[in-house]
């Protein structure tokens, strides 16, 4: 029955009265004066600079060994300089959620070697892979964001790796923690024949001004950035927290579009456009004022929004670009063109290709990311032993060696292919992309790089005709370090019941995923997961489903969206 006017007058002062006034928390943002910590990431940060943990790193940790280690520092700070704990061996994915970080850490760890614009020499090359039979077991991965990673790491060499690697002009600082990461750079910047800008300059000023700066080494999460001017969008753009692609302005000529707010994880957004053109010269500047914008307006009361992207989504590209001009700038940025639709499928420069100076590139595909410290020394020999003294890494695990005279490209592309380096590979090989996986990872609930080696030689032998663009990426977890939502097929990792009803590695299923300038999220289908053992048929299923309907020309994700639910399973 409704309440009478009467009594519904008589309630309102009663509820009111019940209701005490309080002050919205906020989120943290330190530019609108919300400074008191919020969680213990911010606790410890504002306790101690990440960047001074080095000095301990070098004068007590290393000498008095892992159980020295302060545990803010182990788990929190030591990330500043590359190093996070890996995964203690015999732990099931099982677990991965339940046990406690103490138990999960093994007394070794990760070290990730950062490779701004994946730019190598031979020299630094057979440094990293030195490093990796000395003090790695031989582990060197390369990773999706132009990365090496190492595994069983002792806190007591640490200090002799840094100085290695420094001696050769490398460095593991800020490759991890809430600071600015890896600045992504087109693997071919400077050397391609179709290239708009390269922006190789841009990504040097921004590492000078930026990285190991105490301005900028307290921020609410990471920071990822990327900058290309391939019309081939070969850095991943969408998914950056701000991204810098080439374009050709009609008034301006050559220079950079910016985005913003990308990034994938649990909570995936594609970047937005500002709608700016921006010179070689500006990218600095506007780098400097996105960051400085995270780190005075990024929500930091929340660990799980605390990436730019959510600032983004709040505001809109319009308010942001307003605060970017009118609070650091101080000035107008001149509006431009968007980027044109990407050049070709591939965007991993794979194979052999010339260069403005008529020399040669080649580039080639190693299993899943996963190479080893010999085969790095080796590949820096081939190099060298060719004429080349020049190398990349790229977004999509693969490397490029560069300058090749044309009449030594056969004999360098026999002795890669001699290692299993392939410049030629199978589809399968060359878009399969895998995280570390249960085998490192603290996060992780399933084994990814060992399937993924073994799902391409499945499927090359299964399907030896298949020949049009696929990617496969496969994560270990739900936080999507291999970008399982924009591939064609991404998998998940967790665990399934098998058809006895065992609980079982497996995966869930996302299809149609894609990047470049039609980006977009794959399709999950309801109650689609695979088990681990089951994965080379489900795969060669679908792709044969995709092979026998596709019209002419159309790419896998396009027949994803019109395809049936049970043409997917």
């Amino acid at each position: 029955m409704a309440a009478t006017p009467d009594t519904t007058a008589a309630a309102a002062p009663a509820a009111a009265a019940r209701r005490k006034p309080g002050r919205h928390r906020g989120e943290g943002q330190w530019a609108v004066g919300h400074h008191t910590p919020l969680n213990g990431n911010e606790q410890f940060k504002k306790d101690d600079d990440g960047l001074n943990v080095r000095a301990r790193i070098e004068n007590i940790y290393s000498k008095a060994g892992f159980d020295s280690i302060d545990p803010n520092d182990l788990r929190g700070r030591m990330r500043w300089w590359g190093l996070y704990t890996q995964r203690k061996p015999g732990i099931d994915g099982g677990k991965t959620a339940i046990l406690e970080p103490e138990e999960l850490d093994d007394k070794y760890f990760m070290l990730r070697v950062r490779i701004d614009g994946g730019r190598l020499t031979t020299e630094q090359l057979r440094v990293i892979g030195e490093i990796s039979e000395e003090f790695a077991r031989g582990t060197a991965d390369l990773t999706d964001r132009q990365n090496v990673q190492y595994h069983w790491i002792r806190i007591e060499d640490v200090p002799e790796i840094w100085r290695r690697l420094e001696a050769v002009g490398l460095s593991t600082t800020e490759a991890c923690g809430d600071t600015p990461r890896v600045i992504l750079g087109s693997p071919v910047a400077g050397i391609a024949l179709d290239e708009i800008i390269d922006g190789t300059p841009a990504i040097d000023e921004i590492y000078a001004r930026i990285v190991g700066n105490p301005a900028f080494s307290n921020l609410p999460r990471k920071f990822k950035s990327a900058i290309s001017g391939s019309p081939l969008l070969d850095v991943a753009h969408e998914i950056n927290d701000i991204a810098f692609v080439g374009v050709n302005h009609p008034e301006h000529g050559p220079g950079f579009d910016v985005w913003v707010g990308g990034g994938l994880s649990t909570n995936p957004k594609l970047g937005v456009r500002l709608g700016t053109w921006v010179s070689l010269d500006e990218v600095p500047d506007i780098y400097e004022g996105v960051i400085s914008i995270f780190r005075d307006y990024g929500y930091r009361r929340l660990r799980t929004r605390a990436r730019l992207k959510f600032l983004v989504a709040d505001w809109g590209p319009a308010k942001f670009r307003q605060v970017l001009e009118d609070e650091y700038l101080k000035r107008k940025l001149t509006d431009g063109p968007a980027p044109e639709q990407p050049t070709g499928q591939w965007r991993d420069h794979v194979g052999v290709h010339q260069q403005q100076d008529g020399k040669f590139y080649v580039g080639f595909a190693p299993r899943v990311g996963r190479v080893d410290g010999a085969t790095l020394t080796k590949i820096a020999a081939v190099a060298e032993q060719h004429g080349s003294g020049r190398l990349r890494t790229t977004a999509e695990q693969k490397m490029i060696v560069l300058d090749i005279e044309a009449g030594q490209v056969d004999s360098v592309v026999a002795a890669l292919e001699a290692l299993d380096l392939r410049v030629n590979p199978s589809p399968f090989r060359r878009g399969t992309m895998a995280c570390t996986g249960i085998e490192f990872c603290k996060l992780a609930i399933v084994e990814t790089k060992a399937r993924g080696a073994s799902l391409i030689d499945e499927l090359e032998r299964r399907l030896p005709e298949f020949a049009e663009p696929l990617t496969i990426n496969i994560n270990g977890c739900p936080n999507a370090c291999a970008r399982i939502q924009v591939a064609d097929i991404g998998l998940k990792g967790q665990l399934v019941l098998d058809d006895e009803g065992n609980q079982v590695e497996g995966y869930q299923v996302h299809l149609g995923g894609a990047l470049g300038l039609e980006a977009g999220f794959g399709r999950k289908v309801r109650g689609l997961k695979v088990t681990s053992a089951g994965l080379p048929d489900y795969v060669e299923r679908v792709v044969s489903r995709f092979e026998d309907q596709r019209e002419d020309g159309e790419r896998f994700a396009a027949w994803v969206t019109r395809a049936k639910d049970e043409d997917l399973s």
